[in-house]
């Protein structure tokens, strides 16, 4: 189904110009918080042992979050395993087989599969137009996958195990999945990961922001599952209230609870979506039931 006025970023750009007027310090891995006594400043402390204060320290540490970790504990900030996985593959092709790949669409495709598979096909980097072979693709497929099961892969499953499994899997797809699997070599990188979220919304993930010294955001305040693609909408959203918050109201507290009960509304209802959403799109019988699919994309009047 062809959506119009449709663009993607490309992600490099994206983040260079974000980083502009930055002191961004990378490598760097959180070991520690400390809360001051004045009760107004926070110090983070780095495995190279490293000190850096401040008034606010915000974790946007991603789903495995060492901040949440810090403030709730391992057992509190644990993420919430789903029975699905999935296995990413970023690769490069020749210029025939690049021009084949890019043919389906401009951008990327997505689609599902009768055996509760769902795949995702995109272009992720083309620093030049005129030279296919210097194209970058990035895609996946996921499915269903019981706990046990991905404990059980997991104690012998390494890089070229991965590759197989999801090679297997897209022998049955249509193109541009079949030949984009076929056509990378097997020992081609690839990224397995296991569906995982935690709600921020639950009282049980609730934090104590040390007199609003400290707060989450991002993927380390909500990790979502991907299909739907909500995840960077609500970091951004995250980052707008936040800074909007912080500049329009005199107490730092105040304005850090605030911040938090609307991002705890706002992204731990689209959390459970993700997951109701994620399900739907493993189950042939509910796709083809969808209103997407019975109904399709109709213009307004």
């Amino acid at each position: 189904m062809e959506i119009p006025n449709f663009h993607r970023l490309r992600r490099s750009e994206l983040r260079a110009l974000l980083s502009q007027g930055l002191d961004i310090k990378y490598n760097k891995r959180l070991k520690d918080i400390l809360f001051e006594l004045d009760g107004e400043s926070v110090t983070a402390v780095f495995e190279d042992g490293a000190h850096v204060s401040g008034r606010l320290l915000v974790g946007t540490d991603g789903s495995r979050s060492t901040v949440r970790n810090i403030l709730l504990g391992p057992e509190k900030a644990l993420l919430t395993r789903l029975p699905f996985s999935a296995t990413f593959v970023q690769a490069s092709y020749t210029r025939e087989q690049a021009l084949f790949l890019r043919s389906f669409h401009p951008l990327y495709i997505a689609a599902d599969h009768p055996d509760g598979y769902f795949a995702f096909f995109g272009l992720q980097d083309a620093p030049e137009v005129d030279k296919p072979e210097g194209w970058t693709f990035f895609f996946y497929i996921s499915w269903n996958s019981s706990l046990e099961q991905q404990d059980e892969e997991r104690k012998s499953f390494g890089n070229k195990e991965r590759l197989a499994q999801v090679k297997e899997k897209a022998k049955s797809f249509c193109e541009p999945w079949k030949s984009a699997f076929e056509w990378v070599p097997e020992d081609q990188r690839c990224w397995y990961f296991d569906l995982s979220t935690w709600d921020p919304s639950t009282p049980e993930h609730h934090w104590d922001t040390r007199n609003g010294r400290v707060t989450l955001a991002g993927d380390a305040a909500h990790p979502m599952t991907y299909q739907r693609g909500q995840g960077l909408n609500h970091s951004v959203s995250d980052a707008d209230k936040l800074v909007s918050l912080l500049t329009s109201e005199k107490n730092q507290k105040s304005a850090i609870e605030n911040y938090e009960s609307e991002m705890r509304a706002r992204a731990g209802e689209e959390v459970r979506i993700s997951v109701v959403n994620t399900i739907m799109l493993h189950d042939w019988e509910k796709v083809m039931k969808s209103p997407l699919m019975t109904a399709g994309l109709k213009k307004d009047a």
